[in-house]
Order: structure tokens, then sequence, then C-alpha cells
């Protein structure tokens, strides 16, 4: 594949000219009329570079898998570090907590993201319902959070709802993303990225991780840690995140095959959304905003989506065979809705190779009737940007299903 031509020389001044205060106004100038989106032909997942196209499960796993893994990773997240063992992380205490009205076990995990001498570290929560077979193993989700202790802290009515996680018999991992890579422009760059860089080197190069590929590389490096906690059933991993976690959360479940389940919540343009509908945020927007999401390759995509040989639906499709849950809010105009939709039914040709239903449904679902008969789940609920009780309450039916659990029955 040949590389965009960005020259490396040039990145650092490429990502200061993106405006941190960009002029225009996005969010007015945004298109949310269906009859005004552009005229587009949507990238063939199945089609390889050769213009053979894909129609076998063997074909799909040796040949177009790894092309399409590879071209969002040269074109789009950016390339992350391969790890040869896993990377220390320390129980520092654990305890027995209320939570409401339900008891876990709550354990704080330090973790260090390399080995070098003053590594970037990240604390993890991680919650476990307290059974009645102590033998059993706990399935759990790994949550990309915006705070510090998120899940302590953050209001009940919205957020983690971390007691009807646990009632439910599931665990939750999270971690704050900040503490992996700032979530603002910089002049130098700080974070995980600089304990990866090469002698001399003081930007990440154009085809290198940005702040997303690095927020879904921790919550692989988060499952590592479960992989070795006797309680944990390792096998039966979520993650999930919202927004721009939602971003995050669909590479980690694009990029590591052992989560089981990937939940991107309202994650809209360079999520779950087709970009080339051009509904809400776009693409020139990301850029604009946040020209260290992804990496500098990405960076000549922004108002030029036809020109990308992919869209989103091909990080959904890398998910394939494993289960995903796409959740949109009625409100949420600016993470177009139906494209998120679309997003996830666009990757259903993948999903029929295994001999599954990808999404089970042909037009955008009624708002709070959820489509989740198939490997790929999808509602819109009413109201906002946020994580509701409604969302939890069908992402732990859904993950109940994708699990074989019936998890609560387990628990205190």
């Amino acid at each position: 594949m040949k590389r965009a031509l960005i020259l490396i020389a040039l990145f650092p001044f490429l990502l200061q000219a993106q405006n941190p205060h960009p002029k225009k106004d996005y969010i007015k100038l945004a298109n949310y009329d269906e009859s005004k989106i552009p005229q587009f032909t949507l990238p063939d997942v199945l089609m390889c570079q050769d213009g053979q196209r894909v129609t076998t499960r063997k074909e799909w796993e040796k040949k177009r898998r790894p092309e399409v893994l590879d071209m969002l990773t040269e074109y789009m997240y950016g390339r992350m570090p391969k790890i040869k063992k896993r990377l220390p992380a320390t129980v520092v205490s654990e305890e027995e907590v209320s939570v409401g009205n339900t008891r876990a076990l709550r354990k704080l995990i330090n973790m260090s993201l390399s080995t070098k001498s003053n590594p970037t570290q990240v604390e993890v929560q991680l919650y476990l319902p307290l059974k009645k077979n102590e033998k059993a193993k706990v399935p759990v989700f790994v949550g990309l959070c915006f705070g510090k202790n998120e899940v302590v802290t953050g209001a009940q009515k919205d957020g983690w709802q971390l007691e009807r996680i646990l009632n439910n018999g599931f665990g939750l991992a999270t971690f704050c993303y900040t503490d992996v890579a700032p979530d603002k422009i910089l002049d130098v760059i700080t974070g995980v990225q600089t304990d990866y860089y090469r002698p001399g080197q003081t930007y990440p190069y154009p085809d290198e991780w940005g702040s997303i590929a690095a927020w879904a590389w921790t919550a692989s490096r988060v499952l590592d840690y479960l992989e070795t906690d006797t309680q944990v059933d390792a096998s039966r991993v979520a993650v999930i995140g919202h927004s721009r976690l939602g971003k995050a959360a669909l590479w980690a479940g694009a990029t590591d095959q052992r989560f089981a389940l990937t939940i991107p919540v309202n994650s809209g343009c360079c999520g779950a959304a087709l970009s080339n509908r051009k509904i809400g945020e776009t693409v020139e927007c990301v850029n604009d905003h946040f020209p260290y999401w992804f990496n500098g390759n990405f960076l000549q995509f922004g108002n030029r989506e036809q020109r990308m040989p992919f869209d989103q639906h091909f990080a959904v499709a890398l998910c394939a065979p494993r289960a995903v849950y796409i959740a949109s809010a009625s409100e949420d105009n600016w993470a177009d809705q139906r494209g998120e939709f679309l997003g996830g039914w666009n990757a259903n040709p993948v999903y029929a190779l295994y001999g599954l239903k990808g999404v089970a449904a042909d037009q955008l679902p009624a708002i709070d009737h959820p489509v989740t008969d198939g490997q790929i789940a999808y509602h819109i609920r009413t109201g906002r940007h946020a994580v509701l009780p409604f969302d939890w309450e069908h992402f732990l039916q859904f993950a109940n299903k994708v699990f074989g659990t019936s998890a609560a029955s387990s628990s205190k």
C-alpha cells in the first residue's frame, strides 16, 4: 500500500496549523438534512485491492481482513506498539465496598504502559460482584472513563450504573483516558506515545497512532491484566466507551479479537457513523478541532471523504464474527444516528460470511425499540448525548445473550 504523501518533517507544523480555536462554527454550519447528503459511492468492504471479491470466511480472514486493518491503521488510526509480553501491573489495594445496596470487591491496579524507566501509568478500578459461588469467574466490562474515579463520584442517574452492572453479575474495569494521552493540542506531545519514540523523535510520524488509538490500545492492556486475574472470565469481556471514547472502544474491538463484545455509544463521525454522509460532525471538523485524535495521514481527508478508500463500516466489520452494540440518542443529531445505524448495517456482508445476521433490520428502528436479534445490535433511544439507564438495561440484556450467561443468579 502506498503511503500518504505527507512529509514527516512537516508533521509538527501540520498539527499546529490545525487551529485549536477554528474560525468555522461547525455546529452552526453542519448539515442535518438527508436530502442534502452529497452523492457518494460507499467503499465495498468485501472487495480486495486486486479486484477480487471475497466470498468465503477463509478469504476474509486470510486476505481481506488484513488489508482492511492495514488500511485503517495506515490512513486513520495509526500504528500501535506491539507488546511481546504483558506490561507491569500491580494490585495496590483490594477491599469490600458498598455500591448502593450492593456489596462488591474493589481492586485498584497500577498499570505501566511501557517498560521504560519512567513509564506512563494509569490507575484501573476493578469492581467485581460478591458471588455465592466463589469459584465462578466473572464477565467484565472494560470502560473508558472521562474522569478519575468517575464510577464512584458520577451521578447515578446516568453514566456507569455500577450497581445495576454488579447486580447482573458483571464486573467493571475502568481507567481515565487522559492518564494515557491528553485530550488537547499541546506544543509538545505528551502521554504514552512518547514512551515509544525512537531516539531523537519529538512527534508521532504520520502513520503512527493518534490519541484514539492510544486510548484503544490501553483498553487492550487492561484486558492483558484481566487475563491474569483468577476471578475474571477473560473470554467474556466487553469494551465500552461514549462519544470520543466510543470511537476508541470501536477501534479496541476492531483491533483486539479477545474482546467478545464492543459497545460504541453515541460515537458519531469517525466512530460507527458513515463519514461520507457528512451529517452533523464531519471529518473536516474532527481534523480541525482534534488533529491529534487520528494519525497525520488522516489530515488529508478533511472535506475529502470520497478520497478515503474506506468508511466506518470497515471498522465495525473488523469485529466480525464477534458481537457489537451500536447505540444512538434521538437528540444527538451531531452524531448522525442514521449514519451510526448504517455503519453497522453495511458490515452485514462480513457477518454473513460466518452464517450470522449483522443488524437484523433494514431500516432505522423506531425510537426506544432496540434491534438485538443479530450479532450487531442497535438502538436509538429518547434523549441526549449521554449513557442513560435505558442504554445499560439493553447492553446488559445483550451481553447476557452474547456471553450465554444468566449472571445475576450467581451474585449475592
